[in-house]
């Protein structure tokens, strides 16, 4: 590769992560506020995972449309009216006044998110070699978990200075998300115009592809973890190890630092492993599966605080770092011009299993404490590990 397309590779590469991590930050700030909304309305826990699950239902409803609008419209158009959504949707979130309301409010901040996964994907097809996609990815990825860091870092501290309202850093998201975007609408050139109509995806053609529909099966349950344990973490930490809400903050924001290091490391060692691509990640998913079943299972013990910590960096390693190894699984599967709507197959996949799973964590939780919810996510990180283990007999 030429000198000049590398620094342009990398300028574009930067551009992309800009966005995501703007789009991540007003996204992932329910998941830091978790705890505060608990406690400003009153929920139980098994209302708390409606909030989650209802954010997560915008998210996965409009998957499928934004993969379509990318696929036809091209990213950037896609991008830059995604992000100016996503400013709108957190602030609406602040003007919640019943509980009726906010699911309103992260319905539609979720369905603006939607945005997010099959235009950057989209994108990063379009702008970086193959032979680099896996890293490509895994970096871009990183801006989902700094983005949600980011937001742990701003809504949990700013809502422990005295005086400060719970909402304060919805207002902050905001504001970045309006400033990327102006930077984002310079600063990215090039890319896909798409096919200028937009149409139906191919689902039937997708779900012929035996190894994209095994790949996508294991994202459910590994994703379901994903969800939960973010959602629930900062709950967990503050009721059960008697940890404040600004260290259990900082525990979520160190969780989305260990899981951008995962996506950087796994993504470069697929890059470098002989054969093929895909076999290659999904062998390394399998390991992450098996190690997050085992943390899981190991997290009800931890119950000291400095333990428990350890337990949920090493959680963050394993259940975020599977991401952008399974988002370029997904582009190595399908032709370039399938790309949006496989990645909008792929994310609704992820999405699905966030829409159950954490109602039915809380439910669990609030019968028979939260160890026994803890079982729960160790069953569903070894089914995950099964389905990519059939990712990697189908694609030897």
């Amino acid at each position: 590769m030429s000198r000049t397309r590398m620094t342009d590779t990398r300028r574009t590469v930067a551009v992309i992560l800009a966005w995501q991590v703007a789009a991540s930050v007003c996204y992932y700030s329910v998941f830091a506020a978790t705890g505060l909304i608990q406690a400003g309305f009153e929920l139980s826990k098994f209302s708390l995972g409606l909030v989650v699950s209802t954010l997560t239902l915008g998210y996965t409803i409009f998957l499928f449309p934004m993969g379509a609008a990318v696929d036809g419209l091209g990213e950037k158009r896609v991008m830059t009216a995604g992000l100016i959504a996503l400013s709108l949707g957190v602030l609406g979130v602040t003007l919640a006044s019943s509980f009726a309301f906010l699911l309103g409010a992260v319905f539609a901040l979720g369905a603006a998110y939607a945005t997010a996964m099959p235009s950057t994907n989209r994108a990063i097809v379009e702008k970086v070699p193959n032979s680099q996609r896996n890293l490509a990815l895994g970096i871009k990825q990183v801006g989902v978990s700094a983005g949600a860091g980011a937001s742990a870092l701003v809504v949990t501290g700013l809502a422990a200075r005295a005086g400060v309202p719970w909402d304060a850093g919805f207002y902050v998201a905001a504001g970045l998300a309006f400033l990327v975007t102006a930077a984002f609408s310079q600063g990215y050139r090039g890319g896909s115009d798409g096919t200028g109509a937009l149409a139906i995806p191919d689902v039937r053609g997708l779900a012929d592809n035996r190894a994209y529909v095994l790949l996508i099966a294991g994202g459910v349950f590994l994703a379901a973890t994903l969800f939960t344990m973010t959602g629930y973490l900062v709950p967990y930490l503050t009721e059960s190890i008697s940890i404040s809400v600004g260290v259990a903050g900082l525990t979520l924001a160190l969780v989305q630092v260990m899981g951008s290091t995962g996506r950087i490391a796994f993504g470069g060692l697929a890059d470098r492993l002989p054969g093929e691509s895909v076999r290659g990640s999904a062998l390394i998913m399998v390991v992450l599966a098996l190690c997050s079943a085992g943390l899981f299972f190991l997290l009800p013990l931890a119950d000291a605080r400095l333990s428990a910590i350890a337990v949920f960096a090493l959680l963050g390693l394993s259940v975020l770092g599977f991401t952008g190894l399974y988002h370029a699984s997904v582009t190595m599967l399908v032709a370039p011009d399938e790309v949006g709507a496989a990645t909008a197959g792929a994310q609704t996949a992820l999405n699905s299993g966030a829409l159950v799973i954490p109602p039915l964590f809380g439910y669990v939780a609030d019968v028979s404490g939260y160890a026994a919810g803890w079982r729960v996510l160790v069953v569903f990180a070894l089914v995950a590990a099964l389905f990519f283990g059939g990712v990697v007999r189908q694609t030897a």
